[in-house]
C-alpha cells in the first residue's frame, strides 16, 4: 500500500487538532507545527471539511477544530476523505474485478487486502494514535517479528 503525501499530512494535522483542545487552531499553526507546506495543507483540511471531520471557524480567532472527539475518528475515514477508497485494482473496487483462467481467485486476494486495511484503519482512531494505546490486533502487528524490517 502506498500511504500518499497528502494521506499522511491529513493524519498528522488531526493529530495537532486533537493534541489541541478545543480552540480553533489557524492553517499557519498546523502547518507550523508539523513542517507541512501550507497551500496543500489548506486542501487537505478543504477535503476534511466537507467530509465532516474538521470544523472551519472564520475570523482573527479562527481556525480549524475536529467536528467530533478524537475517539470517534477513525484513520479509515480520513484516508476515504482525502486518497477515495483503501483499496484500489485498476481504478476498480477490489469486489468489483474479475479474470478467467490462472487469475480466477485473484479478486479473492485483493478483497482480502481491502478487509486487512479496514482491520487495522477503520478500527485505529486519532485517539489510539495520540496515545500510543493502539487497539490490540494493531499492536500485535507492529509486534510481529520482522514487521519493522524493510522487504
Amino acid at each position: 500500500m502506498d500511504i500518499s503525501a497528502k494521506a499522511d499530512y491529513a493524519v498528522r494535522a488531526l493529530l495537532a487538532l486533537a493534541d489541541s483542545g478545543e480552540d480553533p487552531v489557524p492553517v499557519e499553526a498546523l502547518a507550523r507545527t508539523q513542517s507541512l507546506p501550507r497551500k496543500f495543507l489548506e486542501a487537505i483540511l478543504r477535503d476534511l471539511r466537507r467530509a465532516g471531520i474538521v470544523r472551519s471557524h472564520r475570523g482573527s480567532e479562527g481556525g480549524y477544530v475536529l467536528s467530533r472527539p478524537a475517539e470517534e475518528i477513525m484513520l479509515g475515514a480520513v484516508l476515504r476523505a482525502v486518497d477515495g477508497p483503501l483499496a484500489e485494482v485498476r481504478g476498480l473496487r477490489p469486489d468489483q474485478t474479475e479474470y478467467d483462467g490462472v487469475a480466477a481467485h485473484l479478486p479473492e486476494v485483493w478483497v482480502a487486502v481491502r478487509a486487512s486495511l479496514r482491520h487495522v484503519l477503520d478500527e485505529t482512531s486519532l485517539r489510539h494514535v495520540l496515545t500510543g494505546d493502539l487497539p490490540g490486533h494493531v499492536r500485535e502487528l507492529v509486534d510481529e517479528p520482522g514487521a519493522w524490517a524493510p522487504r
